[in-house]
């Protein structure tokens, strides 16, 4: 996954050389618009609506509408910096079956859409629809960036600069026939796995920041790179403003200078560079636009607001090695191959306390319970309005992670017995101990974030859960909540067992 330097204090620094100036952008009044495109964002491509087909402009509007009449586009509560925030878009991920994307230390589980091979059941014929309509959507969005990155690999073969990155409907497109070697990546940049669906209504979002740097004026979305993708791998964003055909200004208006605040724009900007003009770019209904190879880690984008409420289709390759519904059942199996035997109260026996193994274990059972049971538990409800696919997999892998709570009973044990060599304690005890603060740490700040004001305000259906969750007599779990006493426990042992 890509690292990206240190937000806030480059931010920071920025705006300290900045003091009170401006710096420079350009719109498509200026005359310098298209050159400096071609110059400084040649990997950015706008393809404006008269060239997408009709009927997929139909079906995805449609499906935008759906979602919404449903009540299927929610507000995430996510963590920056410590701080729980409330986004003021509002969002769902569609995708491949048992994908997940995580942004802001928040992970979303996707809705599937019906892949080949998908049992998805639908909550509603109208969802249902919609899902098949973002995957056609996908499908095209796939072609046009592949046709995108063939230009650009034509552009840099031949070194011209002829290849347009503005394509209306009028413009012949040509296949430039890429048959390299490098065919099977280049698709793979493409090979779009989720789309976060967003929406907002600036009208009833009571505060929006003001763009920092260039005074381009509110931002829906700040400045920033998209997270957690494959290197280099592209982004392709359907934008859907909601105004009528006699609403949109001309962009040669010459009554405003700089850009038309009741227009919906994306901003785009060579990351800390102060030097190069930024981009503010219209976006009418059904406008598409493609960030190519790797703009989403030279530069950085945001979303200004205009006045019409605005659906966005974002489809991106999330790098979910990680976060897949397969590898986390395949690690907690992992996990559970240290258990020999369950007696019929519940106990197990290890086949191993090798520290290693026990470490591995306990960094896994971590995994299971606030990667993803704590995640998705934390989203209230949201997903059973689509579909009940979460469900089982959910059952499943909390079922896992309790016998996994067994074993941490059975090494706790162990690790107290008398007669257990002072050695072999201290290297249990090194092993396991982060891991077990770590956990304990963790689920009183889970705990916290479940009752805290951001959460109490969201609706019934919205409302986080604190789950896993128990008292502490609770005679099913055979160890507390909260471990603060245990964890004490086992740094006095670890001390006594120091020479």
């Amino acid at each position: 996954m890509k690292k990206y330097p240190d937000v806030m204090h480059m931010k920071l620094r920025l705006l300290e050389e900045l003091e009170d100036t401006w710096l420079p952008y350009l719109t498509p009044r200026d005359d310098e618009f298209y050159h400096q495109w071609q110059l400084k964002y040649p990997k950015l491509i706008l393809r404006e609506a008269g060239s997408v087909p009709d009927e997929l402009h139909k079906d995805v509007q449609d499906a935008f509408l759906a979602l919404h009449k449903h009540g299927c586009l929610f507000r995430d509560v996510v963590r920056i910096q410590g701080k729980d925030i409330l986004t003021p878009v509002s969002r769902i991920l569609i995708g491949n079956p048992g994908c997940t994307y995580k942004y802001l230390n928040t992970r979303l589980f996707t809705i599937p859409w019906p892949v080949k091979g998908s049992n998805a059941k639908y909550s509603e014929a109208e969802i249902a629809a919609a899902c098949q309509s973002l995957l056609k959507l996908n499908e095209y969005m796939q072609i046009e960036t592949i046709q995108g990155l063939e230009e650009l690999v034509a552009r840099e073969k031949n070194n011209i600069d002829e290849v347009p990155v503005c394509i209306g409907p009028d413009f012949p497109r040509v296949g430039l026939g890429y048959d390299g070697p490098d065919e099977v990546e280049l698709r793979s940049r493409a090979a779009y796995n989720v789309t976060l669906v967003n929406f907002m209504d600036p009208q009833k979002i009571s505060y929006l920041k003001e763009e920092p740097y260039f005074g381009m004026g509110k931002m829906a979305v700040s400045w920033h790179h998209d997270e957690n993708l494959v290197d280099r791998s592209s982004v392709a964003v359907y934008s859907y403003s909601c105004e009528g055909p006699d609403d949109e200004e001309s962009d040669d208006d010459p009554q405003f200078e700089g850009r038309d605040p009741d227009t919906w724009h994306v901003g785009f900007k060579i990351s800390w560079d102060i030097e190069t003009p930024g981009l503010a770019i219209p976006l009418h209904q059904g406008d598409c636009y493609f960030m190519l190879d790797d703009l989403n880690a030279t530069h950085q984008h945001c979303v200004l607001a205009g006045l019409p409420p605005r659906f966005s289709s974002t489809h991106r390759v999330a790098e979910c090695s990680m976060g897949t519904l397969d590898y986390i059942l395949q690690r907690c199996q992992l996990a559970l191959q240290n258990i020999r035997d369950v007696a019929d109260n519940g106990d197990v026996s290890l086949k191993s306390l090798e520290p290693i193994v026990l470490k591995q274990g306990e960094d896994i059972h971590n995994e299971v319970e606030f990667e993803w049971l704590r995640q998705f538990w934390f989203q209230g409800n949201r997903y059973t309005k689509f579909t009940d696919w979460w469900c089982q997999p959910m059952t499943q892998l909390e079922e896992m992670w309790q016998k996994m709570e067994g074993v941490t009973n059975v090494v706790l044990r162990e690790v107290k017995r008398e007669g257990l060599p002072m050695e072999q304690r201290n290297e249990i005890l090194s092993a396991i101990l982060a891991l077990l603060t770590a956990r304990q740490n963790l689920r009183r700040e889970w705990h916290a974030r479940c009752q805290s004001r951001i959460a109490r305000s969201l609706p019934a259906d919205q409302k986080p859960e604190c789950r896993p969750y128990w008292e502490k007599d609770d005679p099913s779990m055979p160890l507390p909540f909260d471990l603060t006493d245990i964890v004490s426990e086992l740094r006095s042992l670890l001390l006594e067992a120091k020479p």
